[in-house]
C-alpha cells in the first residue's frame, strides 16, 4: 500500500495538533492531583461525555463489531448493546451520587462507604488489580488490534531498515515497535496534560475517528461490486440484517444470527447488571465515574452520562456495521477482523486513506490516554498516597503520577508482545466479574452491604474463572459464554450474601457520614435515615425507575431508528425516531429542573 504526500501530511498534522493540546494544558495539570485526574471538577457535560465515548472507541472496536456481524449478523451486537440498560441506570441512579461523593477515584469510594481493615484491604487490592493488572491487559489488547491494522495496511513494514528488534530481551516486529512508540507518545502527552488535555484531545480524536469511519462506510457501500444497501441485501442472507435474535444456520461460512434463546436471555437478563466491564460497570465506575466526578456539578454529571450513552450506543456503531456487511461481500473467506481493514485499504482514494489512518490512530490514542490517566489515578491516590506516602504535598503526587504514566506505558507494550490473540477477551472479563455488579449497585442503596460483600464478590468469580480454565466440572461453569453467567452469577451471589450475613456491618459513624454526604434514597437506608430526620429525599426510587425506563426507550429507539432508516425501512425507522423525540422531550422537561449542586 502506498501513502501519498497528502496522506502523510494529514497524519503529521494530526500528531502536531494532539501534542499542541498537551503542551497547552501542561501548567494547569501540574497544580494538584484534582487538576491532573479530575480537571479541577469543572468539566462541562458535553466534554466529559464525549471523552467517555472517545475512550470506548479504540482501534479494536470496529474490528470486533465486524467479527460479531460476520458470525451472528447485526444482532450479534447484543453482546454489548445490552449494556445500554446498565448505562442508562448509571445516568439516573448513580451519576449525581458520584459527583456528590467528592472522591478522587471510584476506588477511594471504598473507604468512604465501608469501615475497618477489610475496607483498606479492598481499596489496596482494587487499586493494584484494576489500575495495574487489568489496565495493562486492556492496553495490551488495544495495542494488539492497532498492530493488526498496521500489519495489514503496511505489510513488510520496516523501521530504520529493520523488520524486527530485540527490546529488553523480547523480540518485537517493526509494527509492534511502532505501536510501542505510539503508546509512549500518548503516555508523554498524558503525563504532561492531565485530564483536561486528555479530554480535549479526546473530542478532537472522536470527531476525526467518527468522520473517517463514516466516510469509509459511504465509499465502501458505493463500490460497483457492492451496490449500496440493495446490493448487500441481494448478496447476504436476509437474517443477517435482523436486529433481534433469529434462530438460523450458517450459510457459506457466514453466521446467520444463530443466537440461542438462552444466550439472548443471559445478555438481557443477567450480563448488564451482573458483570464488570471497562466503560460499562454496573453503577458507573472506572473512567466513567472519573468523568462524572470531573463534571461542573451534579446536573452536568447526569447529562454527561446521558450524552455518552446516546453517542456510544446510537451514533458510533452504524458506520462500523455497514462496513462489516461490505466486508462480508468483498472478502467472504477472510478473517472478519482483517476484512474490515482490507475494505479500508482497497476502497479509499489518496488523501482519504491518510485520513482513515489518522482516524484509527485517533481511536487508539484516545483510549490509551484515558486508560493511562485512569489507571495511574488508582495507583497514586489509592495505593501510593494511601499506603506508601500519605502525607506528601500535591506536587509530589503529580510527579509520581507522571513517572507512573510512563512506567505503565512501557509495561503495556511488553504485555502486548506476549499476547497472541484478542479473541474471547470480552467474554473472559465478563465471566471473571460475574456477580460483582449487583454489589456495585446495592452498595449505594442498601446500608447492610459491607467491605466483605464487595471483597467476596470481586474474588469469587476470579476463582470460578480459574476453575473453568482448568476444566473442573462445576455444574454450569463449563457452559459456553454467555450461558455460563447463570452459574457464575448464582455462585458469586450466594457467596457474597453469605459473607454479608456473617460479617459485621459498616460502623455507624461511617454510615452516618456517607448518608449525610451522598444522601441516597430508598428503604434500604431506613435504619440510617431515622438518625438524620433533617435530610429529606430529593426524589423517590419510583421516579428514578420511570426516568430509567424512559431513558432506555430513548436510547434503543434512536439506535434502531437510525438502523432501520439506513437499511431501507424508512417508515419504521422514522416512527422509532419520533418516539425517541417524544421521550427525549419528556425527559428534558424534568431534567432541566434538577438542582445544579
Amino acid at each position: 500500500m502506498h501513502l501519498t504526500w497528502l496522506d502523510g501530511a494529514l497524519i503529521v498534522a494530526y500528531f502536531l495538533f494532539s501534542i499542541g493540546i498537551a503542551l497547552y494544558y501542561y501548567r494547569r495539570a501540574g497544580q494538584n492531583t484534582a487538576e491532573f485526574f479530575l480537571s479541577g471538577r469543572n468539566m462541562p457535560w458535553w466534554l466529559a461525555g464525549t471523552s467517555m465515548v472517545a475512550t470506548t472507541f479504540a482501534a479494536d472496536t470496529p474490528l470486533a463489531v465486524s467479527e460479531l456481524v460476520a458470525y451472528n449478523g447485526i444482532a450479534g451486537n447484543w453482546l454489548w448493546w445490552n449494556f445500554a440498560l446498565g448505562g442508562v441506570l448509571t445516568v439516573f441512579f448513580f451519576a449525581r451520587l458520584w459527583r456528590r461523593s467528592g472522591v478522587l477515584t471510584d476506588v477511594e469510594f471504598v473507604e468512604l462507604r465501608y469501615s475497618g481493615q477489610a475496607a483498606a484491604w479492598l481499596r489496596g487490592l482494587k487499586a493494584v488489580y484494576f489500575g495495574l493488572f487489568m489496565n495493562v491487559i486492556i492496553l495490551g489488547w488495544v495495542s494488539l488490534a492497532m498492530q493488526t491494522v498496521i500489519d495489514i495496511l503496511f505489510p513488510g513494514l520496516t523501521l530504520f531498515g529493520r523488520t524486527s528488534f530485540v527490546v529488553l530481551g523480547i523480540e518485537m516486529s517493526a509494527s509492534l515497535v511502532l505501536v510501542g512508540l505510539l503508546v509512549l507518545l500518548v503516555g508523554g502527552y498524558s503525563l504532561l496534560s492531565g485530564l483536561w488535555g486528555v479530554a480535549v484531545t479526546d473530542v478532537f480524536q472522536f470527531v476525526l475517528a467518527m468522520g473517517g469511519t463514516t466516510l469509509l462506510a459511504i465509499f465502501a457501500l458505493n463500490l460497483p461490486e457492492v451496490g449500496g444497501i440493495a446490493g448487500l441485501k441481494a448478496r447476504l442472507p436476509e437474517t443477517t440484517f435482523h436486529m433481534l435474535p433469529t434462530v438460523g444456520e450458517a450459510v457459506q461460512g457466514v453466521g446467520v444470527l444463530a443466537l440461542s434463546i438462552a444466550a439472548f436471555a443471559a445478555y438481557i437478563g443477567v450480563q448488564w447488571w451482573a458483570s464488570w466491564y471497562p466503560g460499562a460497570e454496573p453503577g458507573g465506575g472506572g473512567y466513567i465515574a472519573q468523568r462524572m466526578m470531573s463534571a461542573k456539578d451534579e446536573r452536568h454529571a447526569l447529562f454527561s452520562a446521558l450524552w455518552f450513552n446516546i453517542a456510544h450506543y446510537c451514533i458510533r456503531p452504524w458506520p462500523w456495521i455497514l462496513t462489516a456487511l461490505v466486508a462480508l461481500v468483498l472478502f467472504p473467506g477472510e478473517n472478519p477482523r482483517n476484512a474490515y481493514v482490507l475494505v479500508m485499504r482497497d476502497t479509499l482514494p489518496s488523501g482519504l486513506l491518510g485520513l482513515l489512518v489518522a482516524a484509527f490512530l485517533a481511536a487508539f490514542m484516545s483510549t490509551v490516554s484515558t486508560q493511562l490517566n485512569w489507571g495511574v489515578s488508582y495507583l497514586v491516590n489509592d495505593f501510593w498516597r494511601r499506603f506508601v506516602r500519605p502525607n506528601a504535598n500535591e506536587k509530589h503526587y503529580v510527579r509520581v503520577a507522571r513517572v507512573l504514566t510512563f512506567v505503565l506505558a512501557v509495561i503495556s507494550v511488553l504485555v502486548t508482545s506476549q499476547l497472541q490473540s484478542i479473541s474471547g477477551a470480552w467474554s473472559l472479563i465478563l465471566t471473571a466479574s460475574g456477580g460483582l455488579g449487583l454489589v456495585l449497585i446495592l452498595r449505594w442503596y442498601w446500608w447492610r452491604i459491607n467491605a466483605w460483600s464487595e471483597l467476596t464478590a470481586t474474588l469469587v468469580p476470579l476463582v470460578l474463572a480459574g476453575l473453568a480454565f482448568l476444566g473442573i466440572p462445576v455444574p454450569g461453569l463449563l457452559d459456553p459464554f454467555p450461558t455460563n453467567l447463570f452459574a457464575v452469577v448464582a455462585y458469586t451471589t450466594l457467596a457474597w450474601v453469605t459473607a454479608t450475613v456473617f460479617t459485621p456491618p459498616t460502623d455507624a459513624a461511617t454510615l452516618d457520614a456517607f448518608y449525610r454526604r451522598v444522601r441516597p434514597v430508598g428503604p434500604g437506608w431506613k435504619p440510617v435515615a431515622v438518625r438524620h430526620p433533617d435530610i429529606q429525599p430529593e426524589t423517590m426510587l419510583k421516579t428514578l425507575a420511570l426516568d430509567w425506563l424512559a431513558g432506555v426507550v430513548l436510547v434503543y429507539s434512536i439506535l434502531f431508528g437510525i438502523g432501520q432508516v439506513l437499511l431501507g425501512s424508512q417508515l419504521l425507522g422514522l416512527s422509532l425516531l419520533m418516539l425517541a423525540c417524544a421521550t427525549g422531550m419528556l425527559l428534558w422537561r424534568r431534567l432541566r429542573r434538577l438542582p445544579t449542586a
